[in-house]
């Protein structure tokens, strides 16, 4: 019976007169089913073993994370939604965020030694070995072989495919185990010394790698952990010079042990090999500009000129004995569009070739600039437009610029005669002397595939002017000055597609990297 008390209702005394009553016949049922012996074990005390576990975790160090901006609760804020305040939380939450990624984009500026930003070892692929006993990926079928070789019926022809078909993959180990880059590769080079293969390659990231191919691979001592997990045993050096993408790395005959890198992080800089330093050489003077450059280019003729594009569509000239501050840079703008790849021709400096997501390709000479300011421009030669973006343009020494497009072509155009045109000189109507078709759809996670020359081939005649590109099958393709295939180069081991392939300016070497940043190297 439930006791009344002053101010409850008749309602609220039956209501708790129930619960008594339920409260009463649920503690009959309890000690009856315990009489019964149905009841519910009691939960067993813990055993010393669940005590270690604890102990071992808490002695697991604690994993640093980044600091960044924290989302907070609106409503424990005691913010209306839909109202102003909440609309300037939701604007300034933003803002932080905003400012948190372009933090971590952000160029450094100032030189950087080597020691301090090299890429300590190879601790990252030390995490896991959950693809131990993955079969590695099948090469796709050839389109061409060993019976196009034989039945060549041109005898130099077929001598020089058989060279080119002849180079075999480095033989140390295979190229799944050549982790040259952490991330992606987007350029890679090969040093011009003709004594050793020297193999520079640029990720998604801004790390920069540096194989030597003249090592042994039985040098080094395996480490077993190392060696069930698939790493490499090889000497590889990783720097990170710049904070975004590495676009191009270039190299000058005048400055042996410098290595010029562009980066997306709008910096060009220059790598000291013998002294170990990494000075920016340009950046836009405000150091908050965004100004992605997308390639680089030294002429032969002047060592200290820089000739660089943009992603913006901005073609700059830059003196690299001054600072901007003391020389600005010329800035001058060929596209509306993203200028993916340029080149200048080897011994006419003063002609550019861009290609541009404008779908175009533009030969230009910078012997006449017109206008003044951000409207001045240089002559424009020729011009010939593409069915689908141009992706990359590439001048060789006897005056041909190869193009891949998204059109599925490498169109190959001649301006052999260019050592004779007068400043202003035009060309009305300019088409392709050569279409090879090539497919060029890499989508979204396979860098762009371009043509790299030969620069300065050993062969002369037919089919001594040579150019490589990646191949969608996991292959390299090798093509003659004329557009007939030379060699398609595969191997064991390669299970991603070496999409940026890159010759050597005087040897028959071949280097081309994976979006995994593996090296596929062949000799």
């Amino acid at each position: 019976m439930v006791k009344k008390e002053a101010g409850l209702s008749d309602y609220e005394l039956q209501r708790q007169a129930n619960i008594a009553k339920n409260q009463a016949l649920l503690k009959e049922l309890q000690l009856n089913a315990a009489s019964a012996g149905v009841a519910p074990a009691a939960k067993p005390a813990r055993t010393s073993t669940s005590t270690a576990v604890k102990a071992k975790r808490k002695a697991l160090p604690k994993i640093k994370e980044e600091i960044a901006p924290r989302r907070s609760s609106a409503r424990l804020q005691g913010i209306v939604a839909d109202s102003e305040v909440a609309k300037r939380k939701a604007e300034d939450d933003a803002a932080l965020f905003r400012e948190a990624d372009r933090a971590k984009r952000q160029r450094v500026s100032g030189d950087l030694k080597l020691g301090d930003i090299v890429v300590g070892g190879q601790e990252w692929n030390k995490s896991g070995n959950f693809l131990r006993n993955v079969q590695p990926a099948q090469p796709y079928e050839r389109t061409f072989g060993d019976e196009d070789v034989s039945s060549t019926t041109d005898k130099d022809l077929r001598e020089l495919r058989e060279k080119m078909s002849g180079l075999e993959l480095w033989e140390g180990v295979e190229p799944a185990r050549i982790k040259i880059t952490p991330e992606r590769i987007y350029s890679m080079a090969f040093h011009p010394t003709p004594d050793k293969a020297l193999v520079f390659a640029g990720d998604k990231l801004g790390n920069l790698g540096l194989f030597d191919a003249s090592q042994s691979a039985d040098a080094h001592s395996q480490d077993d952990d190392a060696d069930e997990l698939g790493t490499t045993p090889l000497a590889i050096t990783t720097f990170k010079p710049h904070t975004r993408t590495i676009s191009t790395i270039h190299f000058t005959p005048t400055q042996p042990t410098a290595v010029y890198t562009s980066s997306y992080d709008s910096s060009i800089r220059r790598i000291d090999l013998e002294k170990s330093v990494s000075t920016e050489i340009y950046a836009p003077p405000d150091h908050d500009t965004d100004e992605p450059l997308s390639g680089i280019c030294i002429p032969a003729d002047d060592p200290n000129m820089l000739y660089f594009t943009s992603l913006n569509g901005l073609f700059g000239m830059h003196d690299s004995r001054t600072s901007s501050a003391a020389a600005p840079t010329r800035l001058l703008t060929l596209s509306d569009k993203k200028i993916g790849g340029f080149s200048i021709h080897p011994l006419h400096p003063h002609l550019l070739a861009t290609a541009s997501l404008d779908r175009t390709l533009k030969l230009w000479d910078l012997r006449r600039i017109t206008g003044s300011g951000d409207a001045s421009i240089p002559h424009l030669v020729a011009e010939h437009e593409s069915k689908l973006s141009v992706s990359h343009a590439a001048f060789n020494a006897a005056g041909q610029i190869a193009t891949t497009s998204y059109d599925d072509t490498i169109k190959l155009y001649d301006v052999s005669d260019s050592g004779s045109w007068e400043a202003g000189h035009s060309i009305e109507e300019w088409t392709p002397t050569t279409v090879v078709p090539h497919n060029n759809q890499t989508g979204r996670w396979v860098t762009i595939l371009k043509p790299h020359w030969q620069l300065h081939p050993t062969e002369v005649g037919r089919g001594a002017q040579r150019f490589v590109i990646g191949n969608m099958n996991r292959f390299v393709d090798v093509y003659a000055g004329t557009g007939e295939q030379l060699a398609q180069l595969g191997g064991p081991g390669i299970s991603a597609v070496p999409a940026v392939a890159s010759f050597h300016e005087n040897r028959d070497w071949i280097a081309a990297g994976t979006a995994s940043g593996k090296l596929c190297l062949w000799m």
